[in-house]
């Protein structure tokens, strides 16, 4: 199918034409196309039931796991990283950064850790599991934002107290950051014309909220995946393609040339 004339990027592409209020909720499939491998969202190193230490990964990368060894934790937080060093942002990406320069209102809520939204120019951006580059302290308020682990030990250190670091994401069974979720109820609140959702399985609560939200206020719903997801059947639209391919055909549909 040729994806300049699909109904649903049509649609879209309406909709942008006439300063609607627009929502992205964005999941790995959105930095596929970057390199990024997609495991459940968060590095795409472990489709196997298990690590080789013999415990499920979300077990290791998890918020008790950390407490009682933060340095197994730590070894799978680095291999994440590692896969996904030296990532840019792809069409996708930069076709929603370059919209919410255009639009009165453009909103990101990634589940995400990469930064490819934040390098690619968004700024209204909810990273609601946080970033994978930026560092804090276990005991004190030391901050710091590194482009890669290369330098950091096995182990990191706080160079202010000694006290163990960690990066800023959500851990498994950690709660979600406060501020981002009073970010986004206020956002959702406020109401869109219209909410994309694109890459994601959509598997949590509060990223299928925003569908539900949308459609219950009479917004209109698009889905951008070549798969089935939680909300594929409470969309409006559906884009059966990946992000790139998607986000390419919506950009020669805005700008044709």
């Amino acid at each position: 199918m040729d994806l300049v004339a699909d109904p649903a990027i049509v649609h879209l592409a309406q909709l942008i034409a006439g300063d609607a209020s627009l929502l992205f909720v964005t999941g790995a499939g959105i930095s596929a196309d970057s390199g990024l491998p997609t495991y459940r969202g968060v590095g795409g190193l472990y489709d196997d039931a298990h690590t080789p230490d013999g415990i499920a990964i979300e077990d290791a990368l998890s918020g008790p796991m950390f407490q009682r060894d933060p340095g197994l934790t730590w070894r799978y937080i680095a291999q994440i990283e590692q896969a996904c060093r030296g990532a840019q942002p792809n069409v996708a990406h930069r076709v929603i950064a370059s919209l919410e320069r255009r639009l009165s209102r453009v909103v990101v809520l990634t589940q995400n850790v990469d930064g490819l939204h934040a390098r690619a120019g968004s700024r209204e951006l909810i990273a609601i599991h946080g970033d994978i580059h930026r560092l804090q302290c276990t005991r004190c308020d030391w901050r710091q934002r590194v482009s890669d682990y290369a330098g950091l030990a096995p182990l990191p250190r706080c160079p202010a107290c000694d006290a163990v670091i960690r990066p800023g994401v959500v851990l498994f069974g950690e709660q979600l950051p406060t501020r981002e979720t009073e970010r986004l109820q206020a956002e959702l609140e406020l109401g869109f014309d219209a909410v994309v959702s694109v890459g994601t399985s959509s598997g949590f609560p509060y990223i299928a909220a925003p569908v539900q939200f949308t459609n219950a206020g009479g917004g209109v719903s698009f889905e951008i995946n070549p798969g089935e997801s939680a909300v594929s059947r409470l969309v409006s639209r559906r884009i059966r393609q990946g992000a790139a391919a998607a986000f390419s055909a919506l950009e020669q549909h805005l700008n044709p040339s």
